[in-house]
């Protein structure tokens, strides 16, 4: 199977060649032919799977064929993300595969000045990418009319309901014409995640990959057993153990974040925090840094981590075991991409060991336990 067996026009053929696609993923080669065909979408898939192309390639060749030539433009697709970062790298996809298409893509997100998003909305846009609390901002100011549109995506929906966005989520709902192809994507299908579809969703198509139950065939996965106060040190045998260069550290908090980078800066280890609380720029030098490989450690939350992509990820690293076991099957997500194999280890306290039990639960094994490290 090939994109052009899925009927993709040329100019984004040849956008996916130069990124080095070549072969749709599931979720893709389920997804696309539906959207074409101007059908509403339920997709159950989680980060990884390549989601974003499921729904960008169909929407940009929909837009082009429905391009006109001459008047203003007007938002006729919006996309929904829970986060900047993810918001950001759906921008980035828009960009690369519609680099031979003569389509307009905005991205807005709060943390920042509206000044810039606001100047790049009044040149006129097709595409709208949008977190759902900036967006309802500039649209009470008057800045944003989404009485155009055409195309909805609502993507990670399972993510913006855990970050209380349903009722910005409702209210964006009521201004969107009822005439409207509707495209939403979620990790889980939970009973929360399902009311929401059924309201917006117009006889879908359901797609499903990759259930949010299961990890990368090809992520080795460890725990290590340590006492609270051994992770630090524990955190550094194995940087240095295993010769580890490029690894992503997940915490539960942001103070926890800032900690760990405290922590490895005193034993001269590179490292940067992404969470809520760091300005935007703060966060994207260190999500650049890091795929640059100039910050040789990230460490994040787990909403700030949404959105994250980064190519050939060797390591993932669960300092603190997350209390949601679908959490963690999202966190090591980030390793073992596109066929790529990769390293998960998670660092598990006594008090934690209730989350790894639901984590081993629900993975349907039980991750493979290390005891051969000095803060055993």
């Amino acid at each position: 199977m090939t994109f052009s067996n899925l009927r993709l026009i040329k100019p984004l053929v040849l956008a996916l060649d130069k990124k080095g696609y070549t072969e749709p993923t599931p979720i893709q080669e389920q997804a696309i032919p539906h959207i074409l065909e101007g059908k509403d979408i339920f997709g159950c898939a989680q980060t990884g799977t390549g989601k974003t192309a499921a729904f960008a390639l169909p929407m940009l060749q929909l837009l082009d064929a429905r391009k006109q030539a001459n008047g203003p433009k007007t938002i006729k697709a919006l996309i929904l993300a829970p986060t900047r970062e993810l918001a950001s790298q759906i921008s980035e996809n828009f960009l690369a595969y519609g680099k031979n298409l003569g389509i307009s893509h905005c991205t807005i997100f709060g943390g920042v000045s509206q000044v810039n998003q606001v100047n790049n909305l009044r040149r006129g846009v097709d595409v709208l990418v949008a977190t759902p609390g900036r967006l309802l901002d500039l649209m009470n100011q008057g800045y944003i009319k989404l009485n155009n549109i055409e195309f909805l995506v609502l993507d990670e929906a399972d993510r913006m309901l855990d970050m209380g966005f349903i009722n910005d989520i409702k209210k964006i709902l009521t201004k969107v014409p009822a005439k409207r192809q509707t495209l939403f994507f979620s990790a889980t299908a939970a009973p929360a995640i399902m009311k929401l579809a059924n309201t917006i969703l117009n006889n879908p198509v359901h797609v499903a990959v990759t259930p949010v139950s299961s990890t990368a065939s090809l992520v080795e996965q460890s725990v290590y057993y340590v006492k609270k106060e051994d992770k630090r040190g524990l955190l550094k045998f194995v940087l240095v153990n295993n010769k580890i260069d490029h690894a992503l550290v997940f915490t539960r908090t942001k103070h926890g974040a800032d900690k760990v980078v405290k922590d490895l800066a005193i034993l001269g280890i590179s490292a940067a925090a992404i969470h809520g609380n760091k300005s935007q720029g703060a966060r994207e030098r260190a999500l650049k840094g890091f795929k640059n490989r100039t910050i040789r450690i990230l460490v994040a939350t787990d909403i700030a981590s949404r959105g994250i992509d980064v190519d050939k990820l060797s390591h993932v690293i669960n300092y603190e075991i997350p209390e949601q076991a679908e959490t963690y099957v999202h966190r090591i997500g980030r390793t073992g991409r596109a066929g790529a194999s990769g390293v998960a280890m998670s660092f598990c306290t006594r008090d934690e060991m209730p989350y790894l039990k639901d984590i081993n639960k629900l993975i349907k094994k039980n991750i493979e336990v290390v005891s051969t490290h000095p803060f055993n």
